[in-house]
Protein backbone atom coordinates (compact mmCIF):
# COMPACT_ATOMS: atom_id res chain seq x y z
CA UNK A 1 0.00 0.00 0.00
CA UNK A 2 1.40 3.36 -1.04
CA UNK A 3 0.96 6.43 1.09
CA UNK A 4 1.57 9.46 -1.12
CA UNK A 5 0.72 12.96 0.00
CA UNK A 6 -0.95 15.50 -2.23
CA UNK A 7 2.27 17.47 -2.41
CA UNK A 8 4.24 14.45 -3.55
CA UNK A 9 1.70 13.76 -6.30
CA UNK A 10 1.99 17.35 -7.52
CA UNK A 11 5.81 17.59 -7.52
CA UNK A 12 7.24 17.52 -11.00
CA UNK A 13 4.00 18.32 -12.79
CA UNK A 14 4.83 22.01 -13.10
CA UNK A 15 2.50 24.75 -14.14
CA UNK A 16 0.55 25.02 -17.34
CA UNK A 17 2.57 28.18 -18.04
CA UNK A 18 -0.40 29.98 -19.55
CA UNK A 19 -2.32 31.17 -16.50
CA UNK A 20 -0.75 34.60 -16.23
CA UNK A 21 -0.98 35.25 -19.96
CA UNK A 22 -4.64 34.23 -20.00
CA UNK A 23 -5.37 36.36 -16.92
CA UNK A 24 -3.83 39.48 -18.48
CA UNK A 25 -5.50 38.81 -21.81
CA UNK A 26 -8.92 38.56 -20.19
CA UNK A 27 -8.26 41.56 -17.94
CA UNK A 28 -7.32 43.79 -20.86
CA UNK A 29 -10.24 42.63 -23.02
CA UNK A 30 -12.61 43.17 -20.07
CA UNK A 31 -11.35 46.72 -19.59
CA UNK A 32 -11.72 47.34 -23.33
CA UNK A 33 -15.28 46.03 -23.19
CA UNK A 34 -16.14 48.40 -20.33
CA UNK A 35 -15.45 51.26 -22.75
CA UNK A 36 -16.61 49.65 -25.99
CA UNK A 37 -20.00 48.28 -24.95
CA UNK A 38 -21.56 51.69 -24.09
CA UNK A 39 -20.17 53.14 -27.32
CA UNK A 40 -21.53 50.16 -29.26
CA UNK A 41 -24.97 50.39 -27.62
CA UNK A 42 -25.11 54.11 -28.37
CA UNK A 43 -23.98 53.80 -32.01
CA UNK A 44 -26.18 50.78 -32.70
CA UNK A 45 -29.15 52.45 -31.01
CA UNK A 46 -28.85 55.57 -33.11
CA UNK A 47 -28.69 53.56 -36.32
CA UNK A 48 -31.46 51.16 -35.29
CA UNK A 49 -34.97 51.66 -36.66
CA UNK A 50 -34.13 53.70 -39.73
CA UNK A 51 -34.63 52.82 -43.32
CA UNK A 52 -31.97 50.85 -45.16
CA UNK A 53 -30.60 54.01 -46.79
CA UNK A 54 -30.40 55.84 -43.44
CA UNK A 55 -28.61 52.92 -41.76
CA UNK A 56 -26.25 52.58 -44.70
CA UNK A 57 -25.46 56.31 -44.60
CA UNK A 58 -24.97 56.18 -40.82
CA UNK A 59 -22.57 53.22 -40.91
CA UNK A 60 -20.71 54.71 -43.87
CA UNK A 61 -19.30 57.25 -41.43
CA UNK A 62 -16.00 56.15 -39.86
CA UNK A 63 -16.85 56.39 -36.14
CA UNK A 64 -19.91 54.08 -36.06
CA UNK A 65 -18.25 51.58 -38.39
CA UNK A 66 -15.03 51.47 -36.33
CA UNK A 67 -16.84 51.17 -33.01
CA UNK A 68 -19.02 48.38 -34.37
CA UNK A 69 -16.11 46.49 -35.94
CA UNK A 70 -13.81 46.77 -32.93
CA UNK A 71 -16.64 45.81 -30.56
CA UNK A 72 -17.48 42.80 -32.69
CA UNK A 73 -13.90 41.52 -32.69
CA UNK A 74 -13.22 42.13 -28.98
CA UNK A 75 -16.53 40.65 -27.80
CA UNK A 76 -16.20 37.48 -29.88
CA UNK A 77 -12.55 36.94 -28.91
CA UNK A 78 -13.39 37.48 -25.23
CA UNK A 79 -16.23 34.95 -25.39
CA UNK A 80 -14.00 32.52 -27.32
CA UNK A 81 -11.29 32.60 -24.67
CA UNK A 82 -13.82 32.14 -21.87
CA UNK A 83 -15.36 29.21 -23.73
CA UNK A 84 -11.90 27.67 -24.14
CA UNK A 85 -11.41 27.83 -20.38
CA UNK A 86 -14.75 26.11 -19.79
CA UNK A 87 -13.83 23.40 -22.30
CA UNK A 88 -10.43 22.85 -20.67
CA UNK A 89 -12.06 22.57 -17.26
CA UNK A 90 -14.98 20.28 -18.12
CA UNK A 91 -14.30 18.40 -21.37
CA UNK A 92 -11.28 16.09 -21.60
CA UNK A 93 -9.60 14.01 -24.28
CA UNK A 94 -10.55 13.98 -27.94
CA UNK A 95 -13.99 15.58 -27.41
CA UNK A 96 -12.26 18.48 -25.67
CA UNK A 97 -9.85 18.97 -28.54
CA UNK A 98 -12.69 18.81 -31.06
CA UNK A 99 -14.78 21.27 -29.05
CA UNK A 100 -11.78 23.60 -28.76
CA UNK A 101 -11.25 23.51 -32.53
CA UNK A 102 -14.97 23.96 -33.22
CA UNK A 103 -15.25 26.98 -30.92
CA UNK A 104 -12.17 28.55 -32.51
CA UNK A 105 -13.46 27.96 -36.04
CA UNK A 106 -16.93 29.27 -35.19
CA UNK A 107 -15.49 32.37 -33.52
CA UNK A 108 -13.32 33.30 -36.46
CA UNK A 109 -16.17 32.60 -38.90
CA UNK A 110 -18.40 34.93 -36.86
CA UNK A 111 -15.73 37.64 -36.90
CA UNK A 112 -15.21 37.29 -40.66
CA UNK A 113 -18.92 37.29 -41.48
CA UNK A 114 -19.63 40.20 -39.14
CA UNK A 115 -16.85 42.33 -40.58
CA UNK A 116 -17.94 41.39 -44.11
CA UNK A 117 -21.51 42.44 -43.34
CA UNK A 118 -20.31 45.69 -41.80
CA UNK A 119 -18.16 46.45 -44.85
CA UNK A 120 -21.05 45.57 -47.15
CA UNK A 121 -23.31 48.02 -45.31
CA UNK A 122 -20.66 50.71 -44.93
CA UNK A 123 -19.39 50.68 -48.51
Amino acid sequence: MKFVTDRKRAVGLGSGRTGTHHHWQMLISSMALVVLVPFFVFTFGVGFGGTYEEVQAYFARPFPALVTGISLVVIILHVMHETHEAIVDYVHGVPGKLAHAAVTALSYCLIASGLFALLKIAL
